[in-house]
């Protein structure tokens, strides 16, 4: 969700927070030390005794310390000045040091679509799955989280309720906690509690977890919302608030969640800045809850369609891109002549037909308040006529949430947008080019008119496709792992809200919504959480590299005609919840594969040990490929010219049937030669593995964006099929892992070949904002009370 002010707004407000943060030139950093510390009891004072050391006093010390790990893994937030951190740095234990950043948050139909229709039968064992959401907290009064019929929590359940400011759980959200290390928090516009203000994350909770109930925006959109598992129970963990999600309440959020007992963890929320793997707080939480038997599924990020933008890449956490269903939004806009032209909103105002004037707004420019035409055709409030305007559909040069026509019958805008926006009157967002046809219609008569229709569902014969605002690949840190994993549905969700959250984009709205639609990958995420959770329930043994590679190898498979990124678009595929109850083989990986991936990455064995807490050894100081860790697919980032040839390692397990025989297919571009040995796989018992090598051959490609292919296994029941993708591309983002690059490319403006679907990224929709709040959640809109900028 995104609602937008101006961006000079934002980075004059981002300063006053920095301003507000520095103290005495020290800023907030947090100081990770891997794994958690044998003597838990004793952190806290270890902490401070590193501090007392590094800042010369105990008192320095105690005012320094904002916060300890040791639930889960070793680590600690202060206050430090530059040369401070230095110091730490070169401290016996210390894994990485850097700036508490702040992070930004990336239905009816969506499960339907994916195959997973509200008819098929559950498993009793849903009810001991506990998925866990990272957002902005819950409204726990919304009919998505009712606890009728349901058992009191598992016995595992370790979690609390933190029942500030009237906030209570039940047996549907068992367990809520909320986070504000720094005080970055604003009474005006946050509540104090694990309560949900935005609906962002009561949004996503439903989209996972939520019970089925009937749901409609305005009678628009009606039918069963439900999320993918529910009869799971939903422990949120509140990290977000109006000015942004900052680095040491994620990792607190992660340290207690995974302390808590949840089986999974939804985080819809990620960095705007790459980083190595080791300074990263959504890679660092997503590894210690991988160790400890919990799948993290993460958005990729509204960074598209641009390459190497995607987010959240580490190999142990799932990346979720965003994708269509086969519904869509049509908004129809009905000139005097007849003409029709499809638009894109969500309209719920009926004007039964009627035809009204159409107005152009620099003709109807307010000069009695000092607005020149071209001022006016902003549309903002009191820069037009009203006596001009009103009971006319006026026409709006420039995309905006302030966009206010006292009076009018309703507003026409030019852009071309993926996602359907709410407006609290009347309103059509057509193409550039129909709003073209359309001032010359006006121009070519005396009375132009023209009506706006009540929004209306159609089918999207198209869906699947990958939405142009989700991040691509290939990762910036590691190209040789395919990155996003896959994708789900993200595109006009229909799913929970808050009554704060607001009803539409525009802050003149005062409306309230228990269900809202949105878009973005925030809302794909916690589908692929859903899907995860579905088949935790099925399978409670199985670990996180297990569930990841069940919905990753039977993903359905999309069209790269429709997807010219192909698989930095969608990974895998859309996953197929049913399909990957019953996936035949599984790629598993452990910590002992990570540990070695880090190691090729350029980790020494003293990080390694830090991290993991063990006596895990690197087997050599050598830089070297990720082509040996036990990955779902194949991915080969070339230099322009390099030689085609790799060699991939891998192992299957079984856990299909006995006697069981699977055969290698290959398909791929004759360009390249794809051997698989052995090309057979024979297995007598469930559980049992085998290992096999992939070597890609071929003639060195030059400027070639992605060349795909698949290798699948089948035994004539099940299909374990893995995307091959073979590209050139730049070396990796970091040259070692202590470098951090300082800033993302700039994107273009609105009008200069960027897509306006995630206003909070880039700027795009640039007027579509807001005086009271930005919500860059995940490219939607909502009409929230300040101006704030997260993912």
């Amino acid at each position: 969700m995104a609602n937008l002010l101006h961006l000079s707004i934002f980075f004059f407000a981002a300063l006053v927070l920095q301003c507000h943060c520095a103290e005495e030139d020290r800023k907030s950093h947090v100081v990770y030390m891997g794994d958690r510390p044998k003597d838990a009891a004793s952190v806290a004072s270890t902490h401070h005794n590193m501090l007392a050391e590094v800042l010369g006093s105990s008192s320095e010390a105690r005012e320094s310390l904002i916060y300890s790990y040791g639930k889960s893994f070793n680590g600690f937030v202060a206050k430090l000045a530059d040369k401070e951190v230095a110091r730490i740095k070169e401290m016996e234990g210390v894994v990485s040091v850097f700036p508490n950043a702040q992070l930004q948050l990336h239905t009816t139909r969506s499960w339907d679509f994916m195959g997973l229709p509200e008819s098929h039968p559950r498993l009793s064992t849903e009810g001991d799955v506990i998925v866990g959401l990272l957002d902005t907290g819950v409204w726990p009064e919304n009919p998505s989280f009712s606890d009728e019929g349901f058992d009191p929590p598992p016995a595992k359940w370790k979690g609390i309720c933190q029942g500030a400011n009237n906030f209570t759980c039940n047996k549907k959200v068992i367990g809520a906690r909320f986070y504000d290390l720094e005080n970055i928090s604003d009474p005006r516009y946050d509540i104090k509690s694990p309560r949900d203000t935005f609906g962002h994350g009561s949004h996503t909770a439903s989209t996972a977890a939520g019970i089925a109930t009937n749901a409609s925006y305005f009678r628009l959109a009606g039918g069963v919302a439900r999320g993918g598992v529910p009869n799971a129970r939903i422990a949120v963990y509140k990290v977000c608030w109006a000015n942004g999600c900052t680095s040491a309440d994620i990792l607190a959020a992660f340290e207690d969640a995974i302390a808590d007992g949840v089986d999974l963890l939804s985080v819809s929320l990620g960095s705007d800045f790459p980083a190595p793997y080791h300074k990263d707080v959504i890679s660092i939480g997503a590894f210690h809850a991988m160790k400890n038997g919990i799948l993290t599924s993460c958005s990729a990020g509204n960074s598209g369609p641009y390459r190497r933008q995607v987010s959240n890449y580490a190999p142990w956490a799932l990346t979720v891109a965003a994708s269509t269903i086969d519904r869509s939004f049509s908004t129809k806009v009905v000139l005097g002549n007849g003409q029709i032209f499809l638009g894109n909103s969500l309209n719920i105002f009926d004007l039964h037909g009627k035809t009204f004037p159409l107005i152009y707004s620099g003709d109807a420019a307010n000069y009695t308040a000092g607005t020149g035409p071209e001022l006016a055709t902003w549309c903002f409030p009191g820069t037009l006529a009203p006596l001009i305007t009103e009971g006319g559909v006026v026409m709006c040069d420039i995309p905006s949430a302030l966009a206010s026509v006292q009076g009018s019958a309703g507003v026409i805008m030019p852009v071309s947008i993926d996602i359907s926006i709410p407006f609290p009157f009347p309103l059509s967002l057509i193409s550039p080019e129909d709003y073209s046809q359309l001032l010359d219609y006006m121009r070519s008569t005396q009375t132009p008119t023209a009506t706006i229709l009540i929004t209306e569902p159609v089918k999207d014969v198209m869906a699947p496709t990958v939405v142009s605002f989700s991040s691509r690949g290939p990762s910036p840190t590691t190209p040789d792992i395919l990155k996003p994993d896959l994708t789900a549905p993200g595109l006009n969700i229909l799913a929970a809200w808050s009554p704060l959250g607001g009803a539409s984009i525009s802050p003149w709205d005062d409306r309230t919504v228990d269900y809202f639609v949105i878009s973005g990958t925030s809302m794909s995420c916690p589908h692929v959480a859903g899907a995860a959770a579905f088949v935790k329930a099925a399978h409670p043994s199985w670990s996180p590299a297990a569930i990841k590679s069940a919905l990753m190898t039977t993903a359905t498979i999309m069209d790269s005609r429709k997807n010219e990124d192909a698989e930095f678009a969608y990974g895998s595929g859309q996953i197929d919840p049913l399909k990957a109850l019953n996936p035949g083989l599984i790629y598993n990986a452990s910590e002992a594969d990570y540990i070695n991936f880090l190691c090729k990455e350029g980790y020494n064995t003293t990080l390694v040990r830090i991290i993991s807490g063990d006596n895990s050894t690197c087997p050599s100081n050598e830089l070297g490929k990720a082509w040996d860790l036990n990955y779902p697919t194949f991915a080969l980032s070339l230099l322009d010219g390099e030689t085609v040839m790799a060699t991939y390692p891998r192992t299957v397990t079984n856990v299909g049937t006995p006697n069981s025989t699977y055969y290698a297919k290959v398909s791929m571009p004759s360009q390249f030669t794809v051997t698989v040995q052995p090309s057979v796989l024979f297995f007598s018992r469930v559980g049992e593995e085998k290992s096999f090598t992939v070597k890609i051959t071929g003639a060195p490609i030059v400027n070639t964006p992605i060349i795909s292919g698949s290798l699948e296994w089948t035994d004539g029941e099940h299909a374990v099929r893995s995307p091959i993708a073979v590209f050139n591309n730049m070396p990796s983002i970091f040259s070692s892992i202590d470098e951090q690059p300082q800033s993302k490319p700039k994107f273009k403006g609105p009008w200069e070949g960027s897509t306006p679907t995630i206003y909070h990224k880039k700027g795009i929709f640039k007027s579509m904002q807001r005086t009271d709040r930005v919500d860059g959640f995940s490219g939607l809109v909502s009409n929230n009370r300040l101006g704030y900028h997260k993912h």
